[in-house]
């Protein structure tokens, strides 16, 4: 829970939802990228973030479909020499009769011709994606997180969905009702969501993002 910052006010659906973080770009030689692994590898990441909000390396040695601690660090951190970085905003539609907000990206290239560049292809497949909000818990809210390959979110610093690996679509998702005995989330208290996101192979890129959440704050 985050205390000391005022937790959004409840206020009529707008017709959007903004979420802020950051993307960096690797290049398709880096130890994870274009690995011939193929499917869902769970447990590459500890069930609680780090310090710094950022996703801890489980293994002591690698996993399925990655090469180690060392090299994982480099997908959330800026690693002069390996990785660019710039902010990004993801912007969450409200759908048509209903209070869910949602991005549904079947082609999710968000720095072609950026950073390091395409590497001669038509698009920028090898990058991350990490996206920090802040939402009042007030009952009910669902949350859907969708695409390839790896897909984390972390609901008050707890793993909440783990669909790591380099994959095809997966999607999960989390109605918070059912955490808050787990998580100890108290209604009208304000809690972190944090999303993590990895591009690893070329042959394509998707994200959806859905939400019943109507507002995020930045209270840091």
């Amino acid at each position: 829970m985050f205390t000391g910052c005022t937790a959004p006010r409840p206020r009529p659906p707008g017709a959007s939802v903004t979420l802020r973080g950051t993307v960096r770009d690797l290049r398709d030689t880096h130890p994870d990228m274009e690995l011939p692994v193929f499917g869902v590898d769970r447990g590459i990441v500890l069930p609680t973030l780090g310090a710094d909000r950022t996703p801890v390396y489980a293994s002591a040695t690698t996993t399925p479909s990655t090469r180690g601690g060392r090299a994982f660090a480099q997908w959330f951190h800026d690693a002069p020499g390996v990785n660019l970085a710039r902010p990004i905003e993801l912007t969450l539609r409200r759908e048509s009769d209903s209070l869910t907000y949602s991005l549904d990206d079947l082609e999710f290239f968000p720095i072609d011709g950026q950073l390091l560049g395409n590497e001669g292809r038509a698009h920028n497949y090898h990058f991350t994606l990490e996206v920090h909000g802040e939402f009042t818990y007030r009952g009910g809210e669902v949350f859907t997180f969708a695409g390839d390959d790896d897909l984390w979110a972390f609901l008050a610093g707890r793993l909440v969905i783990d669909l790591g690996g380099v994959h095809s679509r997966e999607s999960e998702t989390v109605r918070l009702d059912t955490f808050a005995p787990v998580l100890g989330l108290t209604r009208g208290n304000v809690y972190a969501l944090d999303l993590f996101f990895a591009e690893r192979h070329t042959t394509g890129s998707t994200l959806r993002i859905a939400t019943t959440i109507a507002s995020f704050d930045a209270c840091r």
